[in-house]
């Protein structure tokens, strides 16, 4: 869906689109002729889209937005499958980078299987840099929504890897695998361990590219593309959305993209353990005990608590490569979403210092995220009395923290790491952001990125 375009269309009117406050709109109406002065009375004591047509032949002349806050990313979010076919072009707006992301998010469909009218409206961004980059960024947004929406009988382990060999070929990337019982050849076992009951082959996915000279930036995606909770069985309403459960690894996917689309000047490697979590006889059981890869021994206290399990193994093999930074996302915890909601992602890091930039990368691009603590005192939560630790507390408390903490082991103390627990989905429709999946984050991160080692 083509809605940022960098040329008009011959056979289309090219129409002006306004985007104002109230207070501007109103010093603005003031200047023009009778017949938008009168067009428009009634649409500036409100927000919302008003066409404005030619007085001679009534067709479209000009568009006016009048919204709460012309400097919010979403203010032109849902007026794009309002507007009539045309070709426009913003002409008041001081952050056209940030309206213009907005209004493509806003024409968002997951159309793979039903028959969804497509918006005819485009926005015209002439700046070639500018429109490249938007362009980036709307792909790689909608390509984490999409991995997300697609039901799990289409987004299993093999598929995963299908998109990750796919993106490795069009940028010109490496991709490796390691399937089924390699993963106990190469030493991933808690990998294995989640994944062995499907008949959907667990595998570990290796995506490498960039210079080998350049700062080593490592990304880790859990991906459980299908959460039954193992033997600890979810119930039905705990299991119906369960197909976002590998939206971290459309996330590190989505980030990977847009990172080799920028041409980032980072050495990338992204790792996804992919698996389902399935019931079978050879499902891992609760008090089982498996030796990791970084040799911890860790007690099963819960089935369900299988994400960070996957991630363990991944995480010690990317500090293998002693990485300047390694991020993980996962859909990790509902203790998360209990303390900060859906909409708001919180990570957590060994670095204070990355933590508060990631923070103002998240307010500059418009991708709030909040910091959460890495609470030491809650780490013996996780003791056991047969293994080196659990991979769940038993109690309700502090869920996400004792996760991080958890994962937190993996990880050499000396390396910077962040740490994402997100939804992946939204809830609720918003402006540019319908109910579905939905990618928190990756702007943040990839302000980050940009600003720490360039282009």
């Amino acid at each position: 869906m083509q809605l940022l375009i960098n040329k008009p269309r011959l056979d289309t009117q090219l129409i002006p689109l306004f985007v104002f406050d109230k207070a501007q709109c109103q010093a603005w109406c003031e200047q023009q002729d009778e017949f938008t002065q009168n067009w428009l009375a009634s649409a500036i004591e409100q927000t919302g889209l008003c066409i404005v047509p030619n007085s001679a032949t009534g067709q479209p002349q000009q568009a006016v937005l009048v919204c709460q806050n012309t400097q919010d990313m979403w203010a032109a979010g849902d007026i794009v499958k309002k507007l009539p076919k045309a070709d426009y072009q913003l002409q008041n707006v001081e952050n056209i980078k940030e309206v213009a992301l907005g209004f493509a998010l806003g024409g968002y469909q997951f159309s793979g299987y039903k028959q969804i009218s497509a918006p005819k409206a485009r926005l015209l961004i002439e700046d070639q840099a500018l429109f490249n980059e938007l362009a980036a960024q709307v792909e790689s947004t909608q390509l984490v929504r999409d991995l997300v929406n697609t039901p799990a009988a289409d987004m299993m382990p093999q598929h995963l890897s299908e998109v990750m060999s796919d993106l490795a070929v069009r940028y010109q990337g490496e991709f490796s695998e390691w399937v089924g019982d390699e993963l106990l050849e190469q030493n991933y076992p808690t990998i294995h361990l989640v994944g062995r009951a499907s008949e959907n082959k667990p595998r570990l996915l290796d995506l490498r590219w960039g210079k080998k000279d350049a700062p080593k930036v490592t990304l880790v995606g859990k991906g459980v593309c299908f959460d039954s909770g193992g033997l600890d069985l979810k119930p039905a309403d705990g299991m119906r959305l369960m197909k976002k459960d590998m939206g971290g690894a459309a996330h590190v996917i989505g980030l990977a993209n847009l990172i080799m689309a920028m041409g980032l000047n980072v050495q990338l490697r992204v790792l996804v353990p992919a698996v389902e979590n399935a019931v079978s006889r050879n499902a891992f059981r609760p008090g089982d005990v498996v030796k990791t890869r970084k040799g911890i021994t860790v007690e099963i206290d819960n089935t369900d608590a299988e994400g960070r399990l996957v991630l363990c193994d991944a995480l010690d093999e990317a500090q293998q490569d002693n990485p300047e930074l390694i991020v993980d996302f996962a859909t990790l915890t509902g203790a998360m979403r209990v303390a900060l909601g859906t909409e708001l992602p919180g990570f957590f890091s060994n670095d204070s210092e990355l933590a508060s930039k990631l923070c103002a990368a998240g307010e500059q691009s418009q991708d709030p995220v909040w910091h959460m603590p890495l609470f030491a005192q809650y780490k013996n939560l996780l003791n056991s009395d047969v293994a080196d630790m659990t991979n769940c507390s038993k109690g309700p408390f502090g869920g996400a923290i004792t996760a991080a903490l958890y994962l937190q082991e993996f990880v050499a103390p000396t390396t910077p790491w962040i740490h994402f627990d997100v939804m992946a989905w939204n809830v609720r429709s918003l402006p540019g952001r319908p109910v579905g999946g939905e990618a928190f984050g990756i702007r943040a991160v990839y302000a980050l990125l940009n600003d720490k080692f360039g282009s």
